[in-house]
């Protein structure tokens, strides 16, 4: 586990406000009949014209710039020729990298009209979001992160996903150390100034247990129930949280609620993954799902 010095940080705000626009612009362009794989190309653009690049394309051999996970994917869903449908939720997933230093968010989002439980699902994971982060102050722990997510999603009738959890983030994708979306409120690591996490709920509508498809990235939820996810690249500062994967003007500034409308990589369960993926997640980091990776 590294601490970020404030230089570091100012680039990877850099590489956020850049994740930002990946998200607003792809979100913008969610309507029934776009496929998965026009919202990969319209995040690649955003790449192109800020010279940045994908944290994702490549990791593991993942073949896109983003992820995109549809109703019952949690996370890792890879761009394609599907096409979104009206009612359908859809979770988009990026990452940038600027001068060697990542930033990583993720939004879920509804296709036309969804449901109540749907709509529900989105703003309560949100929610957690808000409360993760205004949680992650120095001097605190890092189970005091997943006692404020844990504690929204369930009060509210949601799972947690236990399999995948957040991360330590800076020159890679994905640092110690995991960052869970659940525990127990003054457990865990300390939280200190310059560290540098990916907070990043994952919330089920039905159960929390979690399975991956052949494809070795797209992991679903084990019972077909939909989920949403949501996260925000955070550095912690001795006066509060700082969340990075903002717009360039709001980018630095202290903010224990963010509002957060914006993705990570695939890693696979916990007996998948490899000695990397111990250190990167708290259960399984969200990372990418295939092989030697555990986090989301």
């Amino acid at each position: 586990m590294t601490l970020k010095t404030a230089e570091q940080v100012a680039t990877m705000r850099q590489a956020g406000a850049i994740v930002a626009e990946m998200l607003a612009r792809t979100t913008a362009a969610v309507r029934p009949g776009i496929t998965t794989g026009e919202l990969d190309r319209i995040a690649a653009q955003v790449l192109k014209e800020h010279g940045a690049t994908s944290s994702f394309l490549g990791y593991y051999g993942y073949p896109a710039t983003i992820c995109t996970s549809v109703n019952d994917e949690i996370v890792h869903g890879i761009p394609g020729r599907r096409k979104l449908r009206e009612g359908d939720i859809v979770g988009i997933d990026a990452g940038a990298i600027v001068d060697g230093w990542h930033a990583d968010a993720a939004v879920t989002v509804p296709v036309g009209r969804i449901g109540d439980e749907a709509a529900r699902l989105i703003r309560t994971a949100e929610e957690a979001l808000r409360r993760g982060i205004a949680a992650a102050k120095a001097g605190g722990r890092l189970g005091d992160i997943g006692a404020a997510v844990q504690g929204c999603a369930e009060r509210n009738g949601f799972s947690v996903v236990r399999n995948y959890v957040g991360h330590g983030i800076g020159r890679a994708m994905h640092e110690p150390p995991q960052v869970p979306n659940y525990g127990t409120a003054g457990v865990g690591r300390p939280i200190g100034a310059g560290l540098c996490i990916a907070i990043e709920p994952m919330l089920n509508a039905g159960g929390a247990g979690t399975h991956l498809l052949d494809d070795g990235w797209t992991v679903v939820t084990a019972d077909g129930s939909i989920s949403a996810h949501f996260e925000h690249t955070v550095a912690i500062a001795a006066e509060g949280p700082v969340v990075l994967t903002v717009p360039g003007e709001a980018a630095g500034r202290p903010r224990a609620v963010p509002a957060a409308r914006r993705p990570r990589r695939p890693y696979p369960p916990r007996a998948d993954r490899g000695p990397q993926d111990e250190v990167e997640h708290g259960g399984a980091t969200e990372g990418f799902a295939r092989g030697s990776v555990g986090t989301r």
